[in-house]
C-alpha cells in the first residue's frame, strides 16, 4: 500500500485533524506534505460536507447544511520541483471507501440553500442513503435499483496563482452584480465564514479568508469538475500555477450521472485516493494547455442497454423558442426521463435522484441545427430490478389495414 501522506479521522471535523486541509482556493495556503516526482502515495478524504450528513431517514441535515463549510479538501500536497508553467501529471491508481464507512448519501438541496439543476421543480430538500457492497450500490430510499459505481474525485486541482485568483474573484463578482438578490445566487463570493485554511493563523488567516475563492465551480486549474469518468486508471495533466503545484482533492463520489444534476447529485462518500505524480517541464507552453486534460481509465460499468431521452431548446413552461440553448435542452431531457419513470412507480424525487447517481450518459447530440440543440440522456435499463420498458405493444392484425398500394 502506498504511504499515506494525508490521513483523516472520521470522528473529527477537518479543522480538528492532525493535518488540517482547506475549503478555499488561495496560493498562500501552506502545503501540509511534499512528495517527489515518480512517487506513489495515498490521500484520505472526508466527505465534502465535513461530516454534516448522517446515515438516517431525515433530510433535515440536507436542508440545514452549512454550504460555507464545503468542500473540505485534503492537501495541499507539494510536488518537489514543480514550477509555474509545468504540467503536473497525476495518475489515479486506486479509489475506495474508508473502513467502517461503506455508505454514502445523495441530496436534493433546497432552493434557498444551494438549489440544483431542476430547483424550480424540486425546491425542497430530500435525501437518499446508499449502501455499498463491493462495486455495487443500493438504497433503502430508492427501491429496485442496483448499479456498479464509477468512483472518482469530484474535486481535484492545483492551487491558483494570485493573478489567477484575482481574475476568478473579479469575473464572478461581476456576474453576481448583474442579479445580486437571485436565489440561488449566480455565484458564491469569498466569505470568511467557516473558512478552513490549513495551518494559517492570525492576520494571514484573516486575509486569505477574505480573498480565498470558494470551491463550488470548476475553473482553469481543475477544481470541482465532477467528471464521472475521471476514475481508476485515469491520467490527468494539470497546469501548474505556483511553486510545488500544491495539489488538493476531495468530494469523492461512489457514482454519479453526467451533470450531477441535483447539485449534491452524486453518491457522496469519505474515502481514499492512491496517486502517482510526474512533472512535464514547461508543459503548459509546450502543449498549449491552460485547462486540465485527462485520459480516462479502462474501468467502468459495462451497461449495454439504455433508454435514451431527448430534449430540445424550447422552454417547457412558456413554449418560447430559444436559440441553441444546451442548458435548456438537457433540462428538457432530464424532465422527460423523470416523467417517464413516474409511470413505473417512482416518485419524482426518486427519479431525480436516480438520474443524479446512476452512471447516466449525458450528451450534446446536435448543436448546429438552428434553432434547437438536441441533448440526450442515456439511462441504463440494466440497473432496474423492475421492468421499465414500454412493452405493452398491441399485436397487429391484417384486418386492421395494410400498406398502401397504387391502383
Amino acid at each position: 500500500m502506498p504511504e499515506t501522506v494525508f490521513g483523516v479521522d472520521l470522528s473529527k471535523k477537518m479543522d480538528e485533524q492532525d493535518l488540517v486541509g482547506h475549503n478555499r482556493w488561495h496560493p498562500d495556503i501552506p502545503a501540509v506534505a511534499a512528495v517527489d516526482p515518480g512517487s506513489d502515495f495515498r490521500v484520505e478524504c472526508l466527505d465534502w460536507t465535513d461530516g454534516q450528513i448522517g446515515n438516517n431517514d431525515s433530510a433535515n441535515d440536507i436542508r440545514d447544511v452549512a454550504l460555507s463549510r464545503v468542500h473540505v479538501l485534503s492537501g495541499p500536497i507539494a510536488v518537489n520541483g514543480a514550477k509555474p508553467g509545468d504540467l503536473l501529471v497525476v495518475d489515479i491508481l486506486d479509489i475506495g471507501a474508508l473502513p467502517n464507512s461503506e455508505w454514502g448519501f445523495t441530496g436534493i438541496f433546497a432552493r434557498e440553500n444551494g438549489g440544483g439543476f431542476l430547483t424550480d421543480y424540486f425546491p425542497e430538500a430530500h435525501k437518499a442513503i446508499w449502501d455499498f457492497r463491493g462495486i455495487y450500490a443500493t438504497s433503502r430510499h430508492v427501491p429496485d435499483v442496483k448499479f456498479a459505481g464509477i468512483m472518482h474525485p469530484g474535486l481535484i486541482g492545483c492551487a491558483p496563482s494570485q493573478e489567477l485568483l484575482d481574475e476568478w474573484n473579479r469575473r464572478e463578482q461581476a456576474l453576481i452584480d448583474t442579479e445580486p438578490n437571485r436565489v440561488p445566487p449566480l455565484a458564491n463570493p469569498p466569505t470568511p465564514e467557516n473558512a478552513v485554511l490549513g495551518s494559517l493563523t492570525g492576520e494571514d488567516f484573516d486575509r486569505v479568508a477574505r480573498e480565498g475563492a470558494r470551491t463550488v465551480p470548476p475553473r482553469e486549474h481543475g477544481g470541482n469538475c465532477d467528471i464521472k469518468n475521471l476514475s481508476h486508471g485515469s491520467r490527468v495533466y494539470f497546469p501548474v500555477y505556483v511553486e510545488g503545484a500544491n495539489l488538493s482533492m476531495g468530494d469523492i463520489h461512489f457514482s454519479q450521472g453526467d451533470g450531477e444534476i441535483t447539485f449534491c447529485g452524486a453518491i457522496e462518500m469519505a474515502g481514499y485516493l492512491d496517486l502517482h505524480v510526474e512533472i512535464i517541464p514547461d508543459g503548459m507552453n509546450k502543449y498549449g494547455i491552460t485547462y486540465p486534460i485527462f485520459q480516462p481509465g479502462p474501468v467502468e460499468p459495462n451497461y449495454r442497454n439504455h433508454l435514451v431521452f431527448q430534449g430540445i431548446s424550447v422552454d417547457e413552461k412558456t413554449g418560447e423558442q430559444k436559440y441553441l440553448d444546451a442548458h435548456l435542452a438537457y433540462k428538457r431531457a432530464c424532465l422527460n426521463a423523470i416523467e417517464y419513470l413516474t409511470k413505473f412507480g417512482y416518485s419524482e424525487a426518486q427519479a431525480y435522484v436516480i438520474l443524479g447517481t446512476a452512471p447516466v450518459e449525458g450528451r450534446i447530440s446536435g448543436i448546429v441545427d438552428i434553432p434547437n440543440v438536441c441533448c440526450t440522456l442515456y439511462l441504463p435499463t440494466d440497473i432496474f430490478e423492475r421492468n421499465i420498458l414500454p412493452t405493452e405493444i398491441p399485436r397487429w392484425s391484417p384486418d386492421e389495414g395494410d400498406i398502401a398500394v397504387t391502383s
